[in-house]
């Protein structure tokens, strides 16, 4: 699992930093040492962003659609001042979910599991 302090550079040659993502072992695995150190030369797996105030809704949408794109397969865009959650899925349109108290790292991180309370 990564932080907002790392950075990936996506297929399409967009840099982005994301609030949260994880990629397999097995990609970290087969990055360089020189890789490691920069941005990563690949898409996340996983992904999430946490809309702040300032922050606009459309361009975090376009975003998460980016990443998707991309080949990230399981997305959570959060907006706690709604407490609403946007659902990416690879091949899926987009879920919303109304005050969830929790989310599932599904069949990408099984055993995840996101409590919403401490978010709301």
């Amino acid at each position: 699992m990564f932080d907002s302090s790392t950075g990936f550079q996506l297929p399409n040659g967009a840099d982005r930093s994301l609030d949260a993502s994880w990629i397999p072992l097995d990609k970290w695995n087969n990055l360089t040492p020189q890789q490691r150190q920069k941005f990563l030369p690949l898409c996340p797996d996983f992904v999430i962003e946490l809309r702040s105030p300032s922050d606009s809704l459309k361009s975090l949408q376009e975003k998460m659609r980016e990443y998707i794109d991309n080949g990230t397969k399981l997305g959570w865009l959060i907006n706690p001042k709604d407490k609403q959650v946007e659902v990416y899925r690879q091949g899926k349109e987009v879920e919303i979910l109304n005050n969830p108290t929790t989310l599932s790292g599904e069949n990408v991180l099984p055993n995840f599991v996101l409590d919403l309370e401490l978010i709301w």
